[in-house]
């Protein structure tokens, strides 16, 4: 039953609960429509000092992407600390002798996307969060529930600090507290495969270029540093191979890596911490609810062969905000099923055709049978000798292309 509104607790027009990089966009593009903005956050982590070495955590952001951040303000600050960008691409099969390669000059565009740290990115969008008057930050802070009253929710935290919003936005991750608060079903299906990551330093300089060699476990991807010796690399693998892999001294792994990589970047001299992370597909099986919407990996997460996990999340945030900001100037009620609806069409469809992209690459490339190495094998050298084609793979995986909220077309980033 729908409640009496209560009037004792602040008001906003919308809360995004999550403080990564997805949550922490929403609210900034959010709230430079001039909506009154609660961004809650669990952590109560202040930004770090700059550490000597790279983090872990690096994202190959899209123009498009880096279009949405500068809609948002925040793009300026992740300048002046990404760690680097990628000009062109190559990528091959280790089983047939198809290959491509890519090269923004094509495109006649400076960079074909950046390497940014994850950390870079929270703090940069928190710093501009501090700076929009309209805009409250609540941290840490971690929702508990809510209660709906006739034209909005009533939401209580953990902290006992309760407020009303119009809208709340589950930005929070694949583990979303309001995703299960309302009763969302979240398919998931795991890859039966983990991501190692570390940084390395190669004896030959990476040449501002991204690679990657699709190997029968998964790909292996070194993305370009500042550093002109230093990589990120991505190895998607089985689990076994993982904990081999994360067992293996610094040197041995070194060894290993670049011999999987067929030593293009030559030996590997250093190696920095490693991780490992499980890969898995899930979906939301709806993105809205009325006074509800979500957004990121809250959402949806994808095979990370391509990179494009956080580019879809900062694409979700500028297509719920441009959504809200229209219904807010024309005065509709912007937490209606109605007006949501428009954002759920319009992104669960665009991540749906890319979740099915990445599913399709990673069983093709996964397969060991003969046929279907000579036809991945034909196919990647073919395009490779069609530049019409190239251009569209480029537009398309840079943002350039299909259907982009507005941020996302700024031509302008500087």
């Amino acid at each position: 039953m729908i409640k009496p509104r209560r009037t004792e607790s602040p008001e906003f027009d919308v809360a995004v609960v999550g403080g990564g990089v997805v949550g922490l966009a929403a609210a900034a593009l959010l709230g430079g429509r001039a909506l009154r903005v609660a961004a809650v956050e669990a952590s109560a982590a202040a930004p770090a000092p700059e550490p000597a070495d790279h983090d872990l955590r690096v994202f190959a952001v899209t123009r498009a992407s880096a279009c949405i951040l500068a809609h948002a303000g925040a793009w300026q600050a992740v300048e002046r600390r990404r760690r680097g960008c990628f000009r062109r691409m190559e990528v091959w099969d280790a089983h047939s002798r198809g290959r491509i390669s890519f090269d923004s000059a094509a495109l006649a565009e400076p960079t074909l996307g950046y390497i940014v740290e994850q950390r870079v990115l929270c703090d940069a969008l928190g710093e501009r969060l501090r700076q929009l008057p309209n805009v409250t930050v609540m941290r840490p802070a971690s929702l508990q529930s809510w209660e709906s009253m006739a034209d909005r929710l009533e939401v209580t935290l953990a902290e006992g600090r309760p407020f009303s919003a119009r809208l709340l936005v589950g930005a929070d991750g694949a583990t979303s507290r309001v995703r299960a608060l309302a009763g969302i079903r979240y398919e998931r299906r795991g890859y039966n495969q983990e991501a190692v990551v570390c940084n390395v330093r190669t004896e030959r300089p990476h040449d501002d270029t991204a690679r990657q060699r699709f190997l029968p476990e998964g790909p292996l991807a070194f993305l370009p540093l500042d550093d002109a010796h230093k990589s990120s690399i991505v190895w998607s693998t089985t689990p076994a191979h993982a904990r081999h892999l994360l067992a293996l001294a610094a040197e041995d792994f070194g060894s290993e890596l670049a011999t999987a990589f067929e030593h293009r970047l030559g030996r590997v001299l250093e190696v920095g911490a490693r991780a490992a992370f499980e890969l898995a597909k899930a979906r939301a099986e709806r993105y809205v609810l009325p006074r509800i919407a979500l957004a990121g990996d809250a959402a949806h997460s994808i095979h990370p062969l391509a990179g494009q996990g956080a580019n879809l999340g900062l694409l979700d945030a500028a297509a719920l905000a441009e959504v809200v900001g229209e219904a807010a100037a024309a005065d509709m009620d912007i937490g209606a099923i109605r007006t949501l609806r428009r954002y759920e069409r319009w992104r669960s469809g665009e991540n749906r055709v890319m979740q099915a992209t990445m599913d399709g690459f990673k069983h093709l490339f996964g397969s060991e049978l003969d046929a279907v190495r000579w036809l991945r094998g034909a196919g990647l050298s073919l395009t490779d000798r069609c530049d019409p084609a190239k251009e569209l793979i480029m537009r398309l995986a840079m943002g350039l292309s299909g259907d982009l909220p507005a941020a996302a077309r700024m031509r302008s980033i500087g």
